[in-house]
């Protein structure tokens, strides 16, 4: 039975990965940094899981050294999921960066350490279509990080450059495989009780505290279909090398609330306010400042290659927001 490390295990696409990885018979290591995180992986699985006795629990932290090679012995296959996220802009960017770039050059470091087969990096459309003109975006693209993209964005775009940078130096003898999966807006049910940045969205276009839509356009795509990209991808010569995009569809926000308040959220914004309006407003609320650099900016993604190197059908964004919706309704986080 083959080992798979995943890296921060308590987090949205992770919990998903290592469901979807015991599922199918694989042992699973699950990388947390305290006693209660693990507790958390560990109830998750017991309630969501056909085999949680296959789980093992590994401490490591992204800016430390400690604990990684310890977390990747004995693992064929790592998934590299563990990135710092937040919807607000952070007092400085390195809270971001650093842990971004310095801890998945740890995970890949182990990696060769442990002749790891294959890693598959948890990157993000973020590394992909910021800070250039609008196009229609394709996994050849690289977000400008020279330009204004904002903490979350360029922490990715520089970790994913590091990992590609590193695979590409090693010596044939330490040589193993890397595919990079670039997810957009990631939503869908949660395995436990942290509903994920993506659904923080959610609760605030649902809890009517946010009144008026902004006009950001967006992919979306549902967190299984994440996951099961993930571990598709490691196992599959054909990804090899590659970086792959991962959306079922772009929309603009207030498209979105449509969508929910049709399901009966009453509270979902479809009114669009204007960019310049949107924009000051941000200036002073901090939980807008992270939307304030996409508003008005159409943002498409070219999503032949996963189309030709997934063989099933992808949950519909539409779908996967309702579900998410009733998801936190009965977690008491919004009402209809």
């Amino acid at each position: 039975m083959d080992k798979v490390l995943v890296t921060g295990a308590t987090g949205f696409i992770a919990l998903h990965c290592i469901q979807q990885l015991l599922d199918q018979g694989y042992q699973v290591k699950g990388t947390v940094r305290s006693e209660d995180k693990k507790n958390e992986v560990i109830e998750s699985m017991r309630k969501n899981s056909k085999h949680p006795e296959n789980l093992s629990i590994v401490y490591a932290d992204l800016l430390k050294d400690e604990g990684w090679n310890e977390a990747v012995d004995g693992c064929r296959y790592v998934l590299h999921v563990a990135s710092p996220f937040v919807l607000e802009e952070p007092e400085h960017e390195d809270i971001l960066i650093k842990p971004a770039v310095e801890g998945t050059l740890r995970v890949l470091n182990a990696s060769k350490n442990n002749h790891v087969e294959k890693v598959v990096l948890t990157s993000s459309f973020a590394a992909i279509g910021y800070g250039n003109d609008e196009k229609i975006f394709d996994e050849t693209d690289w977000s400008n990080t020279d330009s204004i993209i904002g903490a979350y964005a360029k922490s990715k775009t520089l970790a994913e450059r590091a990992a590609w940078n590193f695979v590409n130096e090693l010596s044939d003898h330490n040589k193993f495989n890397l595919t990079v999966i670039n997810p957009v807006a990631v939503t869908g049910p949660m395995l436990s009780d942290d509903i994920g940045t993506s659904n923080t969205l959610f609760v605030q276009l649902m809890d009517g505290s946010i009144r008026v839509c902004p006009r950001i356009h967006i992919g979306f795509v549902d967190v299984r279909d994440v996951a099961k990209a993930h571990i598709f991808s490691m196992t599959s010569e054909e990804t090899n090398g590659e970086r792959i995009i991962v959306s079922e569809k772009e929309m603009f926000l207030a498209q979105m609330a449509r969508t929910l308040k049709d399901a009966g959220y009453n509270n979902s914004p479809t009114i669009e306010i204007p960019d310049l309006m949107f924009k000051i407003m941000a200036t002073f609320i901090k939980k807008l400042s992270r939307m304030k650099r996409s508003v008005g900016r159409k943002v498409i993604s070219d999503k032949s290659k996963a189309k030709e190197l997934f063989d099933w059908e992808y949950i519909t964004a539409e779908d996967s927001a309702i579900e998410s919706a009733k998801q936190l309704e009965i977690m008491g986080l919004i009402s209809n």
